[in-house]
């Protein structure tokens, strides 16, 4: 009876090591054995966009496939996890991504929450017009026009609170509604993040009927989202970085993502230290 006793908890403290090794979090976080979990966004053409066939394409996923090999993971042992701007933080910090690559500019705020590699690409707010629109060359010339963005953006308020206060805000659900709008004329100008907007301007259906204005409305330096404290981690990403941009990878990407919308991006930003 003793010796049945003394195997029962033996037995119990092996489930128990093996359900602590399961579920144990740290630096594994996002990653299980040979496959890593990334944060991508679904819904940016030119950044990160899910296609109907399954497919991601997208600058951002292009990174994130470099520095991912550069970590020891090929394409087919990625897990693409959405990454919804609001989310970003949460999924890092619950562990259920390795690293976020998604339009996600560095701020002092988020900085807070999460730690950043990088930053790999610099964009700014600018405006998207109708390519025969010649009518608005300055921020100031919103003040008679009609301003179309999403719902809650923040870059329209910006425009809107300090740059062009009569503007016509119009906020919709999306920027593929704001450029439905802006092709049929019931808006004048689109604005977000440059790089979004050429990514938009990209799509083949799409090009020769948009151009983007070229403001620098605001400095947009876009990192990858780590959870705080992996130094480590952060590290080899920022060394990834750094070989993409010295091997050529970066402008190839940049030019095969945002091309066709003749977006004149800026020069690789120099890697935080």
């Amino acid at each position: 009876m003793k010796l049945r006793s003394v195997s029962a908890a033996a037995a119990a403290a092996v489930v128990l090591s093996l359900t602590a090794t399961a579920c144990g979090g740290g630096s594994d976080s996002g990653s299980n054995g040979d496959k890593i979990t990334i944060g991508i966004k679904f819904d940016q053409p030119g950044l990160g966009l899910k296609t109907p066939d399954g497919k991601y394409t997208g600058f951002d996923v292009d990174v994130a496939k470099y520095v991912a090999k550069e970590l020891g993971y090929s394409e087919d042992k990625i897990n693409w996890k959405q990454a919804p701007s609001a989310e970003r933080e949460n999924l890092i910090k619950n562990g259920d991504v390795k690293f976020v690559v998604a339009s996600y500019s560095i701020n002092d705020k988020r900085k807070k929450e999460v730690d950043f590699a990088g930053p790999y690409f610099l964009t700014h707010q600018d405006l998207l017009v109708r390519a025969d629109d010649a009518s608005i060359t300055k921020v100031e010339d919103l003040n008679s026009k009609k301003l179309c963005s999403v719902t809650g953006s923040t870059s329209a308020q910006n425009v809107k609170e300090k740059l062009a206060p009569k503007a016509d805000l119009q906020q919709l659900g999306g920027y593929s509604e704001c450029l439905t709008g802006l092709e049929n004329k019931a808006v004048d100008a689109l604005t977000t993040d440059a790089s979004i907007l050429a990514g938009y301007a990209s799509q083949k259906e799409l090009q020769g009927k948009f151009k983007l204005v070229g403001l620098k409305m605001s400095d947009e330096n876009y990192g990858i989202g780590l959870k705080k404290g992996d130094d480590e981690l952060r590290g080899k990403i920022n060394k990834a970085l750094e070989k993409m941009v010295s091997d050529g990878t970066w402008e190839k990407l940049v030019k095969a993502n945002f091309g066709p919308s003749g977006y004149k991006y800026e020069p690789a930003p120099a890697i935080a230290k």
